[in-house]
């Protein structure tokens, strides 16, 4: 299977032109700050409370029937811990200038990021590790994670993207794919769920990712049967006895069982920085660790799997 089934692209996104600094987009404004509290599941008066506003005045901005000052604005934002791209998006609604900078790994600026980004992706060996940005494309990875492709989903030991022109592969794209991965993972309905809740809430900051949430839910409602799909139905997903989510996998050298944790930058001034998060794959048992470890004697293993 060739990678390119896997690459970003394979889901349009849509593109809206934001209204040019100075004008005010009203209904473009009121919408993000609505889509954004929702989200957040804080109420009205809670945002008014946090901001120092009244909760009438607050209700009149969300309506629009009156226009934030670029303070109030920032202040909302900031309150409600939004992305700094929402933000940029939300100040040029109002008629504001952008208050973030967006550069690209390659700035000559970032060259100490780089070389963190590195150091974090390298120091995991052999244990997967790779860097994802907003809509969970794989910019970078360590070869823990070739390694760990190559057994559950052969295009994806290609990712990232080998030239400069190509779009990156897609971690969601991939999960959902006829070929992909998430057919090799053996408790898809206690893991599928929580994902797919994960990405509902990220959707709610940021609308691009909501096609690839529809899709996961297409493929869980498709993979799981109606019994188990009842969970993407629940409000929130039951009390679970151990303290990590494992995810584990059928592969050909046999069970494989990880948890994972993610690295962010604090305290992000630049929208690219903001996005980027590394996922760290931590071995959940001791044949998990000696596969990844010495995956010359995996042919031995008596934990044979097929998916």
């Amino acid at each position: 299977m060739r990678s390119e089934a896997f690459r970003a692209s394979s889901l349009p996104t849509a593109q809206v032109a934001p209204p040019a600094p100075g004008l005010l987009d009203r209904h473009g404004l009121c919408a993000t700050l609505k889509a954004v509290r929702h989200g957040r599941r804080i109420s009205q008066l809670d945002l008014a409370l946090r901001v120092g506003v009244s909760q009438r005045h607050l209700s009149c901005v969300e309506t629009g029937r009156a226009r934030p000052s670029q303070a109030l604005l920032m202040a909302w934002l900031e309150a409600l811990d939004a992305p700094l791209a929402l933000r940029n998006a939300a100040l040029l609604q109002a008629g504001y200038a952008p208050a973030y900078r967006a550069a690209t790994l390659a700035d000559p600026e970032l060259h100490q990021v780089r070389g963190a980004l590195q150091h974090l992706l390298q120091a995991h060996d052999p244990l997967p590790a790779l860097l994802l940005d907003a809509h969970w494309n794989v910019l970078q990875q360590n070869q823990g994670t070739r390694r760990l492709w190559a057994w559950l989903s052969p295009g994806m030991a290609a990712a990232p993207q080998e030239s400069p022109e190509e779009s990156p592969v897609n971690l969601l794209d991939a999960l959902v794919h006829p070929q992909g991965f998430g057919a090799r993972i053996l408790n898809l309905g206690e893991v599928g769920p929580a994902l797919w809740r994960q990405l509902r809430n990220e959707a709610c900051a940021l609308p691009e990712l909501t096609p690839r949430v529809q899709a996961l839910e297409a493929f869980l409602r498709q993979r799981l049967g109606a019994r188990q799909a009842r969970a993407l139905d629940a409000p929130e997903s039951r009390p679970r006895p151990t303290p990590t989510l494992t995810t584990r996998f059928a592969t050909p050298v046999g069970e494989l069982a990880f948890f994972s944790m993610f690295t962010t930058f604090g305290s992000p001034q630049d929208i690219t920085l903001a996005s980027l998060r590394v996922e760290h794959m931590f071995a959940a048992d001791e044949a998990t660790r000696q596969l990844m470890r010495e995956p010359g004697q995996a042919a031995a293993s008596p934990r044979m799997q097929q998916p």
